[in-house]
């Protein structure tokens, strides 16, 4: 789809109906729809290309979101991968780096931590919500662009 800004809510919309159409549950259709607003907003403000893709791929258990941007204007920096557990390679064998996991927003014993919103930079609050809601994510980084990812 073309980058720009209405590519957002289309790719939104094509999400939820083959997410529907797939039988998944509301919950699952609407993170997987959060997550790909979230990462194509970034390719729209972050990149340089004319063209984003996005893919959903189904398979046993989870849906994969997947965002590829091409060119390079500014890319915000992600949160630093963590190694891959050798359980969590999907078949077909998949590479690259990956998000650090869920972000916690309490403390240990479930109570406010005095974390505030207020506090994180604009920029990065949607890579939040994608390590939020995402059972894992990661990206792939070549001359050409950014695929960014995320299991739900």
């Amino acid at each position: 789809m073309p980058r720009l800004p209405r590519a957002v809510p289309v790719a939104r919309h094509r999400v939820q109906k083959a997410m529907r159409g797939w039988g998944e549950p509301d919950e699952r259709v609407e993170a997987a729809a959060l997550v790909m607003t979230e990462l194509v907003t970034n390719a729209v403000e972050h990149t340089a290309g004319r063209r984003i893709r996005c893919r959903l791929l189904r398979t046993r258990g989870r849906v994969r979101v997947c965002v590829w941007n091409r060119g390079r204007r500014h890319m915000p920096e992600l949160p630093g991968p963590r190694a891959p557990q050798p359980s969590d390679a999907p078949a077909g064998g998949f590479h690259g780096a990956e998000g650090p996991g869920p972000v916690p927003f309490g403390g240990p014993d479930g109570t406010d931590d005095g974390f505030s919103l207020a506090s994180v930079a604009e920029d990065g609050r949607g890579l939040m919500l994608v390590d939020a809601l995402a059972t894992r994510w990661g990206t792939r980084t070549s001359v050409s662009g950014r695929l960014v990812w995320a299991d739900i």
